[in-house]
């Protein structure tokens, strides 16, 4: 018995002993697991930009941490209610056109060898392009169900912020229970955890917003339609590493087909080149700071498994997973190539 004990009282050994109490939890809990995924990325998002503003603020003024929590959820809830009410019908009417679209497109052969070689490419491959477009009809008819997963969400992550310190303070009672250990492992996991997975994913954060705006600026330049819906689509996919600009140029190659013909795709390729250009050069080495990307070969990888096993949500925070691993393990990653 005493042996037991000196084997569990090693520190490796219980953080093992933990990660596998967690997978298991999680395991039990996956059909939560859109819930647990998305209040951690709002809260995490909604407390770095209330950190952010209140920093900011106080360089003039002082101001409340809470009256800041106050008025920025009351700002989402308002842009919630107003997207709904006034935007859904019109994103769900241009997707619908966009589906026909791209459908007409590949159900009618064409004069053009490499256009028709293409076509049929997206015929035969393995991952029928038309699935995932039917996985956006199914995605936005579960809708109700969604918008209740989102409220739930808000509602957590508002009452978490507004009380943080009494929340931390209340949690930090365990460290001196007779779970005190777990308390720790928890801790140190979770600290982890929000250093590398809560750091990369406010980085794709950022970087989908900014190829989203210059994305969109130039396809109204170029007077390309369902500016609303390709807005959405490129935002979610530019959240995909890599892969994400492929699968998001696909639906906006084809409709820049449709209108403008060869030459408008070669304009379209050009903009979104110059666009990666941008954040490949100036935005990524100032958000990344002094941590690399991981080559390619193993961000594919990595989207592969993840995909299998945890679906759309894979494609979005497998990234970010194996970061965290990478960290965990103490991976030096400042001489990584890409």
């Amino acid at each position: 018995m005493e042996a037991l004990r000196t084997f569990f009282a090693q520190t490796w050994v219980r953080r093992i002993s933990f990660l596998l109490l967690v997978v298991v939890l999680l395991y039990s809990l996956r059909h939560m697991l859109n819930l647990l995924l998305l209040l951690f990325l709002v809260t995490f998002v909604m407390g770095r930009l209330q950190g952010f503003i209140t920093k900011q603020l106080n360089r003039f003024f002082s101001v409340s941490p809470t009256v800041v929590v106050i008025i920025l959820y009351a700002l989402l809830v308002a842009g919630l209610v107003i997207g709904i009410s006034n935007y859904v019908p019109k994103l769900i009417r241009q997707v619908s056109d966009v589906i026909d679209s791209i459908s007409l497109f590949l159900a009618t052969p064409n004069d053009n060898q490499v256009i028709q070689w293409l076509i049929d490419a997206l015929h035969k491959g393995d991952v029928k392009y038309e699935d995932y477009l039917g996985n956006v009809i199914e995605y936005i008819a579960k809708l109700g169900k969604w918008l209740e997963i989102i409220l739930f969400v808000i509602f957590l992550s508002f009452f978490y912020l507004l009380q943080r310190k009494k929340t931390i303070t209340f949690t930090e009672k365990f460290r001196t229970s007779k779970i005190g250990w777990l308390y720790k492992e928890f801790e140190y996991f979770g600290r982890k955890f929000t250093s590398s997975f809560g750091k990369v994913i406010e980085v794709q954060l950022l970087i989908a917003l900014f190829n989203t705006v210059l994305t969109m600026i130039g396809l109204w330049i170029m007077g390309f339609p369902y500016l609303f819906a390709l807005t959405i689509m490129v935002f979610l996919l530019s959240l995909i590493p890599v892969a994400g600009v492929v699968i998001s140029f696909i639906p906006i190659g084809i409709i820049g087909f449709q209108i403008g013909g060869v030459t408008l795709v070669i304009w379209t390729v050009v903009m979104i080149l110059a666009i990666h250009a941008l954040e490949t050069y100036f935005l990524n080495p100032r958000l990344y700071a002094h941590k690399t990307k991981i080559p390619m070969f193993y961000t594919f990888m990595v989207l592969i498994f993840s995909q299998h096993y945890l679906g759309i949500w894979g494609l979005i925070i497998g990234i970010p997973i194996f970061m965290f691993f990478l960290d965990l393990f103490e991976v030096e990653q400042s001489d990584a190539k890409i």
